[in-house]
């Protein structure tokens, strides 16, 4: 028989002392201390991810949603529509028959304004007269072929938003010369100026009072103030996270747009490069821009969503996903589902110099049936 204290289980004493160390073992120790930091980090990395990977499913699904059901009858072109063409129109490479070309293409369709490449700015605010040398002679073609299409000059440069070159809205003298360069091509025979400034950020004033200061020199001209306008953002806030992680913002808030819209004549929604995989998330997509833009632009303000006319494969833009029929369709619901009467109401083809035959049948079909 065992003695007291052995390993026999007729001595047990009731608690668990776990196994006998010899004398001089050293006792057994729990995980090392790697391995447990190794495994809360990969707890760590595992919660991050769903945080992230699960709003954005919820998201991507929401769009998919969005993107069914049927356009309301009626919601097609109100003859409000746009196109950006490139700077080949006014620096002496197109002709009077290339002027009568895009007066055929452009027969029957909806398009009531080009937005003609005359710039870009210089860095300062200034704009050289030789950008343009054939202005004059494109404007008296285009309302010798295509009476009732006005044609505005398309300005933009890079802003200092982001890195230390380019355009610096805060500075005033630039500013006031970005509005001397305004009343040149109003001089030029323009129709309007429309301001493509990127990257801007949301919320920036020094815009808001630059578009003040345009809107008076337009207005007393009897001319058009238009601009191209980034995203909505499609999560509340979503530029302020962007931004924090990429020093990108891309998007603005609902409310800044509003703020652009009420100070203008035309605002045209840059409603491609959405980063979206699949036409059906892309065209959901530009439904939920639609309407949340539609919200927020004033009637008296005529409302664009852009058309992309091109066709690259990049970071933000699958050539295959943003497409013209894509983008129609949702622009079709927003406008049904929001406004289905707006009348100051169309959609901006860019650009011309790269678009299809597809592209403009899907726009004819689609939009102006």
């Amino acid at each position: 028989m065992e003695h007291a204290g052995g390993t026999g289980t007729g001595t047990s004493t009731g608690r668990d002392e776990g196994p006998e160390v010899a004398d001089g073992a050293v006792p057994p120790q729990g995980p090392p201390r790697r391995k447990r930091w190794v495994r809360w980090t990969r707890r760590t990395a595992l919660a991050l991810a769903l945080l992230l990977v699960l709003p954005t499913l919820a998201a991507e699904i929401a769009l998919r949603v969005n993107y069914t059901g049927d356009p309301a009858d009626g919601t097609h072109t109100r003859n409000q529509d746009a196109i950006w063409l490139g700077h080949a129109w006014v620096d002496g490479r197109k002709t009077d028959a290339d002027v009568t070309a895009l007066a055929r293409r452009l027969k029957g369709t909806g398009i009531r304004d080009l937005y003609v490449h005359s710039g870009p700015l210089e860095h300062d605010g200034t704009l050289p007269e030789a950008d343009y040398p054939g202005a004059g002679r494109l404007i008296e073609s285009v309302h010798r072929a295509l009476p009732g299409v006005r044609v505005q000059a398309w300005l933009g440069d890079k802003l200092a938003t982001e890195s230390p070159d380019g355009l610096r809205l805060e500075r005033a003298a630039t500013r006031t010369a970005i509005v001397a360069s305004t009343r040149q091509i109003l001089d030029a025979g323009f129709e309007g100026a429309h301001f493509d400034l990127e990257p801007l950020h949301s919320g920036d004033e020094n815009y808001l009072d630059l578009l003040d200061r345009l809107h008076d020199v337009t207005e007393s001209r009897n001319a058009q103030l238009s601009v191209a306008a980034h995203q909505i953002d499609p999560l509340p806030a979503f530029h302020s996270f962007w931004g924090t992680v990429t020093n990108h913002p891309k998007w603005w808030s609902q409310a800044y747009f509003g703020q652009v819209a009420r100070r203008v004549d035309q605002i045209a929604v840059m409603s491609y490069d959405t980063m979206q995989p699949l036409q059906s998330l892309y065209g959901g997509y530009v439904a939920q821009q639609t309407s949340l833009a539609l919200e927020v632009t004033p009637d008296s303000t005529d409302l664009l969503m852009g058309l992309p006319f091109f066709h690259e494969n990049r970071f933000g833009h699958r050539g295959s996903a943003e497409t013209v029929p894509a983008a129609v369709r949702g622009v079709r619901l927003g406008l049904s589902r929001t406004d289905a009467d707006r009348a100051n109401f169309g959609v901006a083809l860019y650009v011309d110099f790269a678009a299809t035959e597809a592209d403009w049948t899907a726009y004819r079909e689609g939009w102006v049936r």
